[in-house]
């Protein structure tokens, strides 16, 4: 059980069973709700959470949103887990605060609600959280970001590829932790948008895909053809922003930060498509990056 995805789901699935009192010839149904199906992180989710699964003799429904922001697949998925007697729920969740009248209906009923990867807000709409520190995630490549870029720091073009207007607690984690660790003013750690330093061009929601990380980085050069420094929340969203700067010439120009650290994503480093890339998992462990 080497793999960061496979101990995390062996942990969360034996808190539940341990949680709960149960008859010994009763099947344990516990649900999992990721946020996509494609990202290769939640792919190796699964996976892993289906192997401990199995060994430990529990039946696992996986259920996702077809975009990193479907909150109405989630909720479904949520309904539909009540509905067939689960006894958990393990929930990378969407829209951090859209999703919480669901998380409440499900612990109401019974569920014990177990958050993944992300946040809920409030955090304690979970029974319990199992995460990356998303903001000391940021930090991290907010200062290697900076270190690389030198002298030329204090006067970078910075541009954002965020998640969605909603600004659920992963986005903004990630986000302000990366302007704390360039040495940008945040303002408001629970929100990001009211910095007022001149170094940062904008930000664009990608929804997480490589589809918005493209229209997001053609839409922010359009602002400002001088950019240099590129943050993502994921590496989908980097890879996108990564092929519109290849079509105009800038693939060399644009430093790109970005977090998860699926195998893609690895590879992306390592072909000089990702500066850095913060590695949330050892996801990449069982395969040839």
């Amino acid at each position: 059980m080497k793999n960061w995805m496979k101990m995390s789901a062996f942990v969360l699935t034996a808190s539940l069973m341990t949680s709960m009192t149960v008859n010994a010839n009763e099947k344990i149904l516990i649900g999992l709700v990721t946020k996509t199906e494609s990202n290769p992180f939640f792919v190796k989710m699964r996976e892993g959470a289906k192997k401990v699964a199995e060994e430990l003799g529990v039946e696992l429904q996986s259920f996702s949103g077809k975009f990193d922001t479907d909150n109405d697949a989630q909720v479904a998925a949520v309904e539909n887990l009540i509905s067939a007697g689960a006894k958990g729920i393990l929930i990378t969740p969407s829209l951090t605060r859209a999703i919480v009248p669901a998380i409440l209906r499900a612990r109401e009923a019974g569920l014990i609600v177990i958050a993944l990867d992300t946040e809920l807000d409030p955090k304690n709409a979970a029974d319990a959280t199992f995460a990356t520190d998303n903001f000391l995630a940021g930090v991290m490549i907010g200062k290697w970001a900076k270190a690389q870029m030198g002298s030329k720091a204090s006067t970078a073009r910075i541009g954002f590829l965020d998640i969605d207007k909603s600004q659920p607690t992963v986005g903004v984690q990630r986000d302000q932790g990366f302007m704390t660790g360039f040495g940008i003013d945040i303002k408001n750690p629970n929100k990001y948008g009211d910095e007022d330093d001149p170094r940062i061009v904008g930000h664009y929601y990608s929804q997480g895909n490589e589809e918005g990380g493209r229209a997001g980085m053609e839409t922010l050069l359009q602002k400002d053809p001088n950019l240099n420094v590129l943050y993502t929340l994921n590496e989908p969203a980097a890879a996108g922003a990564y092929e519109a700067l290849k079509a105009v010439g800038r693939e060399n120009d644009v430093l790109i930060v970005s977090v998860d650290g699926g195998c893609p994503g690895v590879r992306n480093v390592r072909d000089g498509v990702i500066g850095c890339l913060l590695y949330t998992s050892d996801a990449a462990d069982e395969e040839d990056s």
